[in-house]
């Protein structure tokens, strides 16, 4: 079962591009939560990691 948080990671619904800069952070994303054992670790590294993905989505937005 993957974390709450993945829903978040979601790039489908996105313009092209944007989903150039926002798919490659969720396919790391879903590998992590599909490695990584559950832990508050796991948890702060997919929190920082969508935090970096919505800032790098802004930049392209410009």
């Amino acid at each position: 079962m993957s974390s709450p948080i993945m829903k978040f990671f979601q790039y489908e619904h996105l313009p092209e591009h944007l989903q150039e800069i926002s798919k490659p952070i969720g396919d790391l994303a879903m590998q992590m939560d599909g490695t990584l054992p559950d832990g508050a670790e796991k948890s702060a590294g997919l929190r920082k990691l969508l935090e970096a993905k919505d800032c790098l989505v802004r930049a392209k937005l410009g």
